[in-house]
């Protein structure tokens, strides 16, 4: 009878390292979603201390200054001329200040999770903008799922407007403001081919960011939001650490990991994940706000995650 060699220790180390890489592989593609989806949490609970458009700009200013940092240490070119620091003022307007200022403004009127679920439906827009500036095709199937899309949003919208009453304007709807929240992250999203003609990516991301928290911090000051009206002692440690949070992790930390992975890997098969930013943020939100959703919503939400996967099914086939 023939015996099976046993594995040597340096056979035994090389399945521990692989086994290790694959690990911190799976970690790393997966903590962006889990720092947004919890970020959404953390802000939640600190906007009524300190004021939506404070959050907003904290969440930017810092974070923008850490990307330009590392940047710089990497040999990053900074931007020059009128037209790249031009792309840059306005990609920062659309999808910096306009996104945040519309998702902290609105997270004082909705859920975590339900905001979450909102904003990124964006891909459905990105979809149609695509297809209208760069001639990008999403097939039968993506048109259908647009259309069952549209319907999730609804499902997910109308039921909070009802409640709030008939009196109340399109505008209290956080539902409303999440929603323009997305489009601006959508829009953003089409404006980042441009501004990378004129600028390094990674430097224009972090420029974008400081140049969009500037106008949102001049807002809070002008809103007399509580943290620059003379409550900002009122903050616990708790509520320090939860700023720090979603600025480090929330911004920084996952916007950097994740271009990263998109430098390295299938940029659908990321883009898929996004599915995990609205399960973080809505078992999270469960766990420490007690936030739960009507029955409506919960269907919304189902149809507007595979409206999602039917939009971007052709580029996931096209992959296998």
């Amino acid at each position: 009878m023939r015996l099976r060699p046993q594995p040597t220790n340096s056979t035994a180390w090389a399945r521990a390292a692989t086994a290790g890489r694959e690990w911190w592989e799976w970690v790393s593609l997966v903590s962006p979603f889990f720092f947004w989806g919890t970020a959404m949490v953390a802000m939640k609970g600190v906007i009524p201390k300190t004021g939506p458009f404070f959050v907003a700009a904290l969440r930017l200013l810092p974070a923008g200054a850490l990307v330009v940092a590392f940047a710089a240490a990497r040999g990053r070119k900074q931007p020059s001329g009128w037209a790249a620091w031009g792309a840059i003022a306005a990609f920062g307007l659309i999808d910096a200040a306009c996104f945040q200022g519309f998702l902290t403004e609105g997270l004082q009127k909705t859920s975590a999770g339900l905001g979450s679920v909102i904003i990124d439906s964006q891909p459905l827009t990105v979809a149609i903008l695509a297809a209208l500036f760069f001639g990008e095709s999403i097939g039968a199937i993506g048109a259908g799922g647009l259309v069952l899309g549209v319907v999730g949003l609804l499902l997910l919208e109308v039921p909070a407007l009802s409640v709030e009453g008939s009196n109340t304007s399109v505008w209290g709807s956080g539902e409303w403001w999440m929603f323009l929240s997305a489009q601006s992250m959508a829009v953003g999203t089409i404006m980042v081919r441009w501004v990378s003609k004129y600028s390094d990516p990674i430097m224009a991301t972090g420029w974008h960011m400081v140049l969009g928290g500037i106008p949102l911090l001049v807002i809070s000051v002008l809103n007399h939001d509580p943290a620059l009206n003379g409550h900002i002692q009122e903050l616990t440690w708790s509520d320090i650490v939860a700023l720090g949070y979603t600025s480090i992790f929330g911004s920084a930390v996952s916007y950097g990991v994740y271009f990263y992975n998109a430098t390295r890997g299938s940029l659908t098969t990321l883009s898929s994940l996004t599915f995990l930013t609205p399960m973080f943020a809505s078992i999270f939100g469960f766990l420490y706000l007690g936030e739960t959703f009507a029955p409506e919503q919960i269907g919304g939400a189902l149809l507007t995650l595979v409206a999602i996967y039917m939009v971007n099914y052709k580029s996931i086939i096209g992959e296998k």
